[in-house]
């Protein structure tokens, strides 16, 4: 199984609620604060199995409040909501990437499905 990609260049965004990632082989991808929430890797939001995955609701305007560097394999998002469990491995964070029109859809179809009509936060997506 081929190595995750490890970003060259980790910058936060804070105004536009942005994580930019960028590898040394000229990928980059901006990751809205609110899609890294809803999609955290911890137990509250994931459940322990199958099936147990929690809809997160009303994070439109989450941000991150800090990124710290988890040994060489991760990172921790402390978010300004207070989460600050679940560690986004390089693995993890380059699967959210390249899957990211697919889950943000995803996300907002639940949301549809669930009844929650989303705050404007600047658009269907953070944009800088």
């Amino acid at each position: 199984m081929p190595k995750a990609p490890v970003p060259t260049e980790i910058r936060l965004h804070r105004k536009s609620r942005i994580l930019e990632l960028s590898y040394g082989d000229g990928g980059n991808f901006r990751l809205p604060c609110e899609y890294l929430r809803v999609y955290s890797p911890s137990a509250e939001v994931r459940g322990h199995g199958p099936g147990q995955e929690i809809l997160l609701v009303g994070k439109e305007k989450v941000g991150i409040a800090a990124v710290e560097p988890v040994g060489h394999y991760a990172l921790r998002l402390r978010f300004d909501d207070g989460h600050d469990s679940g560690l986004y491995t390089w693995e993890y964070l380059n699967e959210l990437a390249l899957k990211m029109d697919e889950n943000w859809q995803s996300y907002l179809d639940r949301l549809r499905e669930a009844g929650y009509k989303r705050r404007d936060a600047g658009g269907d997506r953070a944009e800088s």
